[in-house]
């Protein structure tokens, strides 16, 4: 048994929705979140800066001294995990590798889709992790840069702009056999009803909140790291800026009110020792 916290990190707000299948599988676990909102979104910059910026996030979660760190923004996953591991001497989770063995389960023999950033889809993760398991499945990529400042807007499903925006990226998916489409940015299940429209009822969508939990808790298990069951569990969350705007929307991820949301100023994050000579 473990008391330790689970240490999280986003570029912003969608690693909330991680969180949330976090909260929902393992209640009794203690959660400290760093949302890198003064720098988001991590997914049009380049690999340098994302591998900087992972390493600067996890020297902040280190000083609450977790047990385990989920990097759960895809970018930092697809470019940084690596660094993460070497750098890193706690075990740090994905949530490029759990999102990538849920599509091969369900894709039966099917086409795959990868929603995500432009530098995730950039970095080709996806597809590589996917090749290990299930090489001769087809593989078709997406970049939806714009996906995620609608949903920091606010903008829900049935907002105009988003269907259409939707539509634009999605459209010339259909008719191409695709099965599963994976959400490859924690931001993506907020739009999930208006991605599942345009793609239609067939297509299985992989959300990697909910399989990087699942993978969280095997780690834990499997570690004898779990918290005592009946615990009661607790979030407290810290921001690089404007944490009344991340208290506002983060609740839409997190489906609860958030009340401990923290202002961390630069000096907190920038310029650790864990990120010289990293990721250059």
């Amino acid at each position: 048994m473990n008391t330790q916290p689970i240490g999280v990190f986003d570029s912003g707000l969608g690693g909330l929705s991680v969180v949330c299948h976090l909260r929902r599988l393992l209640p009794q676990e203690r959660i400290v979140y760093f949302g890198d909102t003064a720098r988001v979104p991590y997914g049009i910059k380049s690999r340098p800066t994302v591998v900087n910026f992972a390493l600067e996030a996890a020297r902040f979660l280190l000083q609450f001294e977790p047990k385990l760190i989920v990097a759960a923004c895809n970018t930092a996953s697809a470019l940084a995990i690596d660094d993460l591991r070497r750098g890193l001497s706690l075990p740090v989770v994905d949530v490029v590798e759990p999102g990538a063995q849920a599509a091969v389960r369900l894709a039966g023999g099917g086409g795959v889709a990868i929603l995500g950033t432009e530098a995730t889809i950039a970095s080709c993760s996806y597809p590589a992790a996917i090749r290990v398991l299930a090489p001769e499945l087809e593989v078709i990529s997406r970049a939806c840069p714009l996906f995620v400042p609608l949903v920091e807007e606010g903008r829900g499903c049935d907002d105009p702009i988003v269907k259409l925006t939707v539509e634009t990226y999605l459209a010339s998916l259909r008719g191409r056999g695709i099965r599963v489409a994976v959400l490859g940015c924690t931001h993506y299940p907020l739009l999930r009803a208006a991605i599942a429209a345009v793609l239609g009822p067939d297509v299985h969508i992989v959300e990697s909140g909910r399989e990087t939990s699942l993978a969280v808790q095997r780690v834990l298990t499997d570690a004898g790291s779990l918290c005592p069951a009946g615990r009661k569990g607790s979030m407290r969350c810290y921001v690089s800026d404007n944490p009344d705007r991340f208290r506002g929307i983060g609740s839409r991820f997190l489906d609860e009110q958030l009340e401990h949301v923290e202002f961390v100023p630069p000096e907190g994050y920038i310029a650790s020792p864990l990120v010289q000579g990293e990721g250059r």
